[in-house]
């Protein structure tokens, strides 16, 4: 028996993202660059920027031939300092986790419009960008040097290794984050095997990425807290532990035991549904799955709603 669908929507807010194209000798050295550049990048609740793996891109499509993965960086557009915001996460993280691991080189995706371009062509001129290449380079103390690789305006660092090669200059444009969806399980187990169905179905959707461990959230929050210095908190209608504690008003449905949450990022509203279909379709027949719902905020937080019944979806 499925689960029951929530006749509902997630609350998805604007984002500006930089995308970046890394590649390296091999997939053992090009998950490992992965992982380190998409490090403690969950949420913006603590994180500088919210990051993960958008696709693989096959070694026969990428400028230098050879294995390669697409990176998303996401922070909120609310920030007034957004744009350095961007530029400075995406910096320390290509320059700290991608140029120390081995065999690694960076090139740019985004093209003017700010959409997708082949990867094994120059992005078209134009468009919003950062001088990404040039302020990394800055490590090669004065022994830098522009060239052209691959057909790539590039800067060059040596290193001990060799060197280091990384595009001039990398796109950013406009997306979206907070795409999501909760799973109430009758066991704990249950909840979690179908949000990590749901993961996966989503994680393989070029353009979006899906920030938290393997993908899920176990720890869901709401926005604000009773204590001044905190922005979210613990969502405490929906903790099962908390059920029938004074002073909670449970909001969870009979029978549900845990929950668990994924969250989606992405290029821009049509894709994030599309990957939320994606994770309904994977997870709803989950064995203990008694409901797939979503947070929201009734509009309060973002403009673009993500309905979990496709035929409410807008065109």
């Amino acid at each position: 028996m499925s689960a029951t669908i929530d006749d509902t929507y997630a609350e998805a807010f604007r984002s500006i993202y930089a995308s970046v194209l890394i590649t390296a000798r091999d997939r053992y050295w090009l998950d490992k660059a992965v992982q380190a550049a998409a490090g403690n990048a969950s949420s913006t609740i603590l994180c500088d920027c919210e990051a993960g793996l958008d696709r693989y891109v096959p070694e026969g499509e990428t400028p230098d031939q050879r294995p390669g993965a697409v990176v998303q960086f996401h922070v909120p557009r609310f920030h007034k300092d957004r744009e350095s915001r961007l530029e400075r996460s995406a910096l320390v993280r290509v320059s700290q986790n991608v140029m120390t691991c081995p065999t690694t080189a960076v090139f740019n995706v985004l093209d003017a419009s700010g959409s997708w371009c082949a990867s094994k062509e120059p992005p078209k001129p134009g468009g919003k960008w950062f001088p990404l290449g040039r302020k990394l380079a800055y490590f090669g103390d004065g022994h830098q040097y522009k060239s052209e690789r691959f057909g790539r305006a590039c800067w060059v660092v040596p290193i001990l290794s060799g060197e280091f090669v990384c595009e001039r200059r990398i796109g950013f444009a406009d997306g979206l984050m907070g795409g999501n969806l909760w799973f109430f399980g009758a066991t704990a187990d249950a909840a979690l095997n179908a949000a990590t169905k749901a993961a996966t179905a989503a994680s393989e959707v070029p353009g979006v990425i899906l920030p938290f461990p393997g993908g899920v959230a176990a720890s869901g929050s709401k926005a604000g807290s009773k204590y001044k210095f905190s922005i979210a908190s613990t969502y405490a209608e929906y903790c099962p532990t908390l059920r029938g504690k004074e002073g909670v008003t449970s909001r969870l449905p009979e029978g549900v035991t845990s929950v668990q949450e994924i969250i989606i990022n992405g290029c821009d509203l049509p894709t994030i549904v599309k990957a939320t279909q994606a994770a309904i379709a994977a997870s709803k027949d989950v064995p203990g799955l008694l409901t797939i719902s979503a947070g929201n905020y009734g509009g309060r937080l973002g403009k673009s709603f993500v309905y979990l019944h496709p035929e409410k979806q807008p065109a």
